[in-house]
């Protein structure tokens, strides 16, 4: 089987059935997709983007003493890496994780006696983590599969691995030791933030993107625990303030024991 590229009639790559050359230093990158499906009619190549010059493509394929030639027109256009609705999930369900652990934080420092220097440690981290994925998702949001889109995508997806830690620290300014729930808990985050990466290591390579819901799944997994870590917090925090004694019961006995000892220095002062 004997396969010729050609661009404007000129040939740039050619395969004489046991190896492949590049006629033209132009197109150094020109490989074919699979010499296997060479046998089923596909004679598909790649070229790198910067290789691939906008006109009209022909291949002509020779097996035995047949011939056949085909011409394909490269067009240069822009359009989006990921759908309108993928972006908008992804942003959105990025927000939402990052909220919930504001919110936690808030409900922890106004319910709960902590360490100042815990709390300063965790609103700088959730600081530097929240102005990551403000950053990420200006990279992210303009069209076309380009350098500053996969770097926002990688900047929204990558760093929150910090979500994972933040979690055990505002559990462990609750409790004096982590339950299961809190343990399972952090699991469920865990397992969205694999997810996510999976999908990113998938979507990062191709365009368009196959495994956007990937993405997608992943960060609504980390979204959704930390909602769940959020109602938990607030549970617990519920509950402990629910078994706190009243302070009045507290302070009567105190005062009759108070009123008990003033007697009793008046009645000797009398005597």
């Amino acid at each position: 089987m004997y396969v010729k590229w050609k661009i404007q009639g000129k040939l740039f790559f050619s395969f004489d059935g046991t190896r492949q050359a590049v006629r033209d230093p132009m197109f150094s990158s020109a490989k074919l997709v699979s010499e296997l499906d060479l046998s089923k009619g596909v004679a598909s190549i790649l070229l790198d983007k910067e290789e691939a010059i906008v006109g009209n493509y022909s291949c002509e394929v020779t097996e035995s003493n047949r011939e056949g030639e085909t011409t394909v027109e490269l067009r240069n256009s822009t359009g989006s890496w990921f759908l309108p609705v993928e972006s908008a999930c992804i942003i959105v369900l990025l927000f939402l994780a990052i909220i919930f652990c504001w919110a936690q934080l808030s409900v922890i420092a106004s319910k709960f006696e902590t360490v100042l220097h815990k709390k300063i440690s965790i609103i700088i981290a959730c600081g530097i983590f929240t102005i990551v994925a403000v950053v990420g998702v200006i990279l992210f949001v303009p069209d076309g599969y380009t350098p500053g889109s996969r770097a926002g995508l990688g900047l929204i997806v990558v760093p929150t691995v910090i979500l994972l830690p933040l979690q055990y620290l505002l559990f462990g300014m609750v409790l004096d030791s982590l339950s299961k729930t809190a343990y399972a808990l952090i699991g469920l985050e865990s397992l969205g933030y694999i997810t996510a990466v999976a999908g990113f290591a998938l979507c990062v390579s191709a365009c368009p993107v196959l495994h956007g819901s990937v993405v997608i799944a992943g960060l609504a997994i980390m979204a959704i625990g930390a909602l769940l870590s959020l109602v938990y917090v607030c549970f617990v925090g519920s509950r402990i303030r629910d078994h706190q004694p009243p302070r009045k019961a507290v302070e009567e006995p105190l005062n009759d024991a108070k009123g008990v000892m003033l007697e009793r220095c008046v009645t000797k002062e009398k005597n």
